[in-house]
């Protein structure tokens, strides 16, 4: 997912996002990981540097590519993590690394829906209304593999669910009409020279 907006003060209530990482290619739907389960850090990843290295890389490119938000299949990797940076609601931003996460959202006597925008980094250039929740929640663990949690609203709300399903092997396309799919390809298409395949190294 990607957005531009204001700078705010930053909430890092599990500390900073890893830093100094390495830009590289996002990986496209149609590639095979980007449609399948991905596998689930284990307790002998937790800690490790090579851990760390990955989210700092996934880091690096999801600002490189104005996103706020990356899987780790997005750069090719077949690893269930995200990386996020991104506002709520109320424009307050969040950063976080999730390590095999779960979503929940409110049971629907109670759930409002936001129907707006959504995009993805891995179809660049393309948009289409997509409901989803108007809060959600995500659990899993942090790098070392202790717990996080998090929660919120709008663009938060959005973000928190489109990723998690990235880490299922879901994309947002998968959850419009075909309808809105062949919109989607024709607005992808058109942008294509805005982003080659080495985008955005």
């Amino acid at each position: 997912m990607s957005v531009k907006g204001p700078e705010e003060p930053v909430h890092a209530p599990y500390g900073p996002l890893p830093r100094g990482g390495t830009v590289h290619p996002i990986t496209r739907w149609g590639t095979s990981v980007m449609h399948k389960p991905q596998q689930p850090v284990t307790a002998d990843q937790f800690g490790g540097d090579g851990l760390r290295a990955l989210a700092a890389d996934m880091v690096a490119t999801m600002y490189a590519a104005d996103g706020v938000g990356l899987a780790a299949c997005q750069i090719g990797v077949d690893l269930a993590l995200f990386v996020f940076d991104c506002p709520d609601e109320a424009g307050e931003r969040y950063v976080g690394v999730v390590c095999n996460p779960t979503v929940t959202v409110p049971d629907a006597p109670g759930r409002k829906l936001d129907d707006g925008d959504e995009g993805c980094l891995s179809f660049p250039g393309a948009f289409c209304p997509c409901a989803r929740p108007a809060f959600a929640t995500v659990e899993g663990f942090d790098l070392d593999g202790a717990p996080v949690r998090f929660e919120g609203d709008g663009l938060l709300a959005r973000c928190l669910q489109h990723e998690t399903d990235h880490t299922r092997g879901t994309v947002f396309g998968d959850r419009v009409s075909a309808r809105a799919r062949k919109k989607l390809q024709r607005q992808h298409d058109a942008a294509a020279d805005d982003y080659p395949l080495e985008w955005p190294t």
